[in-house]
This record gives structure tokens, C-alpha cells and sequence, in this order.
């Protein structure tokens, strides 16, 4: 289901339940102008898509004791398909990388890294890390606050984009 295949509803069922995951199927309804059935039947229909991978709690990193965050800059020796898919295997395992993105240009990948201590990413980086099959070379930055944290997309972007076009 394309983008252009939502209709204003779904669009709008997407956004609150972005905002908030956890409301109910009747303060749903309500907030996108639609009886409850349908608007269940449509969140079904949005989970099936794949629109919708999931719900979760957003949790307080450092309230948990998580104290650092770090960016890594990641190059490969190789970017054949296969080293590839073999870092992005190992950085699913690897619970301190929250986050792995491959990039275009000099760096090969990003990973979002988050330890309760310096020590902590310090042993990762080198007992692992840096000591992972193919790592040419890595480089850290260190999160010192967070200005934004958005999950999700701007819908309302997307619906001014979606107008003009119409």
C-alpha cells in the first residue's frame, strides 16, 4: 500500500497513534472522526501493510542508568553485499547499538550506541568494535545532551505535500 493509497483518515490514524500508542480504539475513533469498528478495522489493515511495526514505551535512557551515548562513524574494509550484511548481523547483536544505518560517502555506517558508563563503551569499541571482522576504522562522538528526539515522520509535511499534488 502506497502513500498515495492512504486516505486522509488513515493518514491522521497514523499520526495520533505516533503520538500516543496507547490510547484506545474508541479515543482513536473519536480523534480522527470515525466510529470505532472501522477505525479498529483500519488500524488492523495499517499493522498488516506494515505501516504500523510496532508500539512501544519510550523509556529515559539516562533515568535507567544509561549515562553515555555515543555516535560511531563505521568504515569497512570491503562493501561487497556479503561484509555488508555480515556488520549489519553483527550490529543486531550487539546490545549497546541501539540504531545501525548505512550511509552514502565516507563513512560506511552510523551506529547509535548507548552504556551505562564510559568504561563500559570503551570496552565494546575495543575488545569489539574496533575488533570486528572487516572494521577499517571507527570514530566516536559523544552525545553531550539531545536538542530533538522525534520518533516517527512529520505528518503534517506529508499532508501539505499530498495537497499540493492534489
Amino acid at each position: 500500500m502506497a502513500v498515495s493509497r492512504l486516505d486522509p483518515i488513515d493518514r491522521k490514524i497514523l499520526a495520533e497513534l505516533q503520538a500516543d500508542g496507547r490510547m484506545t480504539n474508541v479515543e482513536l475513533a473519536k480523534r480522527v472522526g470515525i466510529s470505532a469498528p472501522p477505525c479498529l478495522r483500519r488500524v488492523r489493515t495499517l499493522e498488516e501493510s506494515g505501516y504500523i511495526r510496532g508500539y512501544h514505551a519510550e523509556v529515559d535512557a539516562r533515568e535507567l542508568g544509561f549515562e553515555v551515548q555515543v555516535f560511531a562513524m563505521v568504515g569497512l574494509q570491503s562493501q561487497a553485499e556479503a561484509d555488508l550484511s555480515a556488520f549489519e548481523t553483527r550490529c543486531r547483536n550487539w546490545p549497546l547499538v541501539r540504531e545501525c544505518h548505512m550511509l552514502n560517502g565516507e563513512v560506511d555506517f552510523i551506529l547509535k550506541c548507548v552504556a551505562p558508563d564510559l568504561s563500559t563503551f570503551q570496552r565494546f569499541l575495543t575488545e569489539e568494535l574496533t575488533a570486528a571482522d572487516n572494521v577499517a576504522s571507527v570514530k566516536t562522538s559523544l552525545v553531550i545532551r539531545v536538542a530533538k528526539d522525534d520518533p516517527g515522520v512529520p505528518f503534517d509535511i506529508l499532508e501539505a505535500r499530498l495537497t499540493q499534488s492534489a
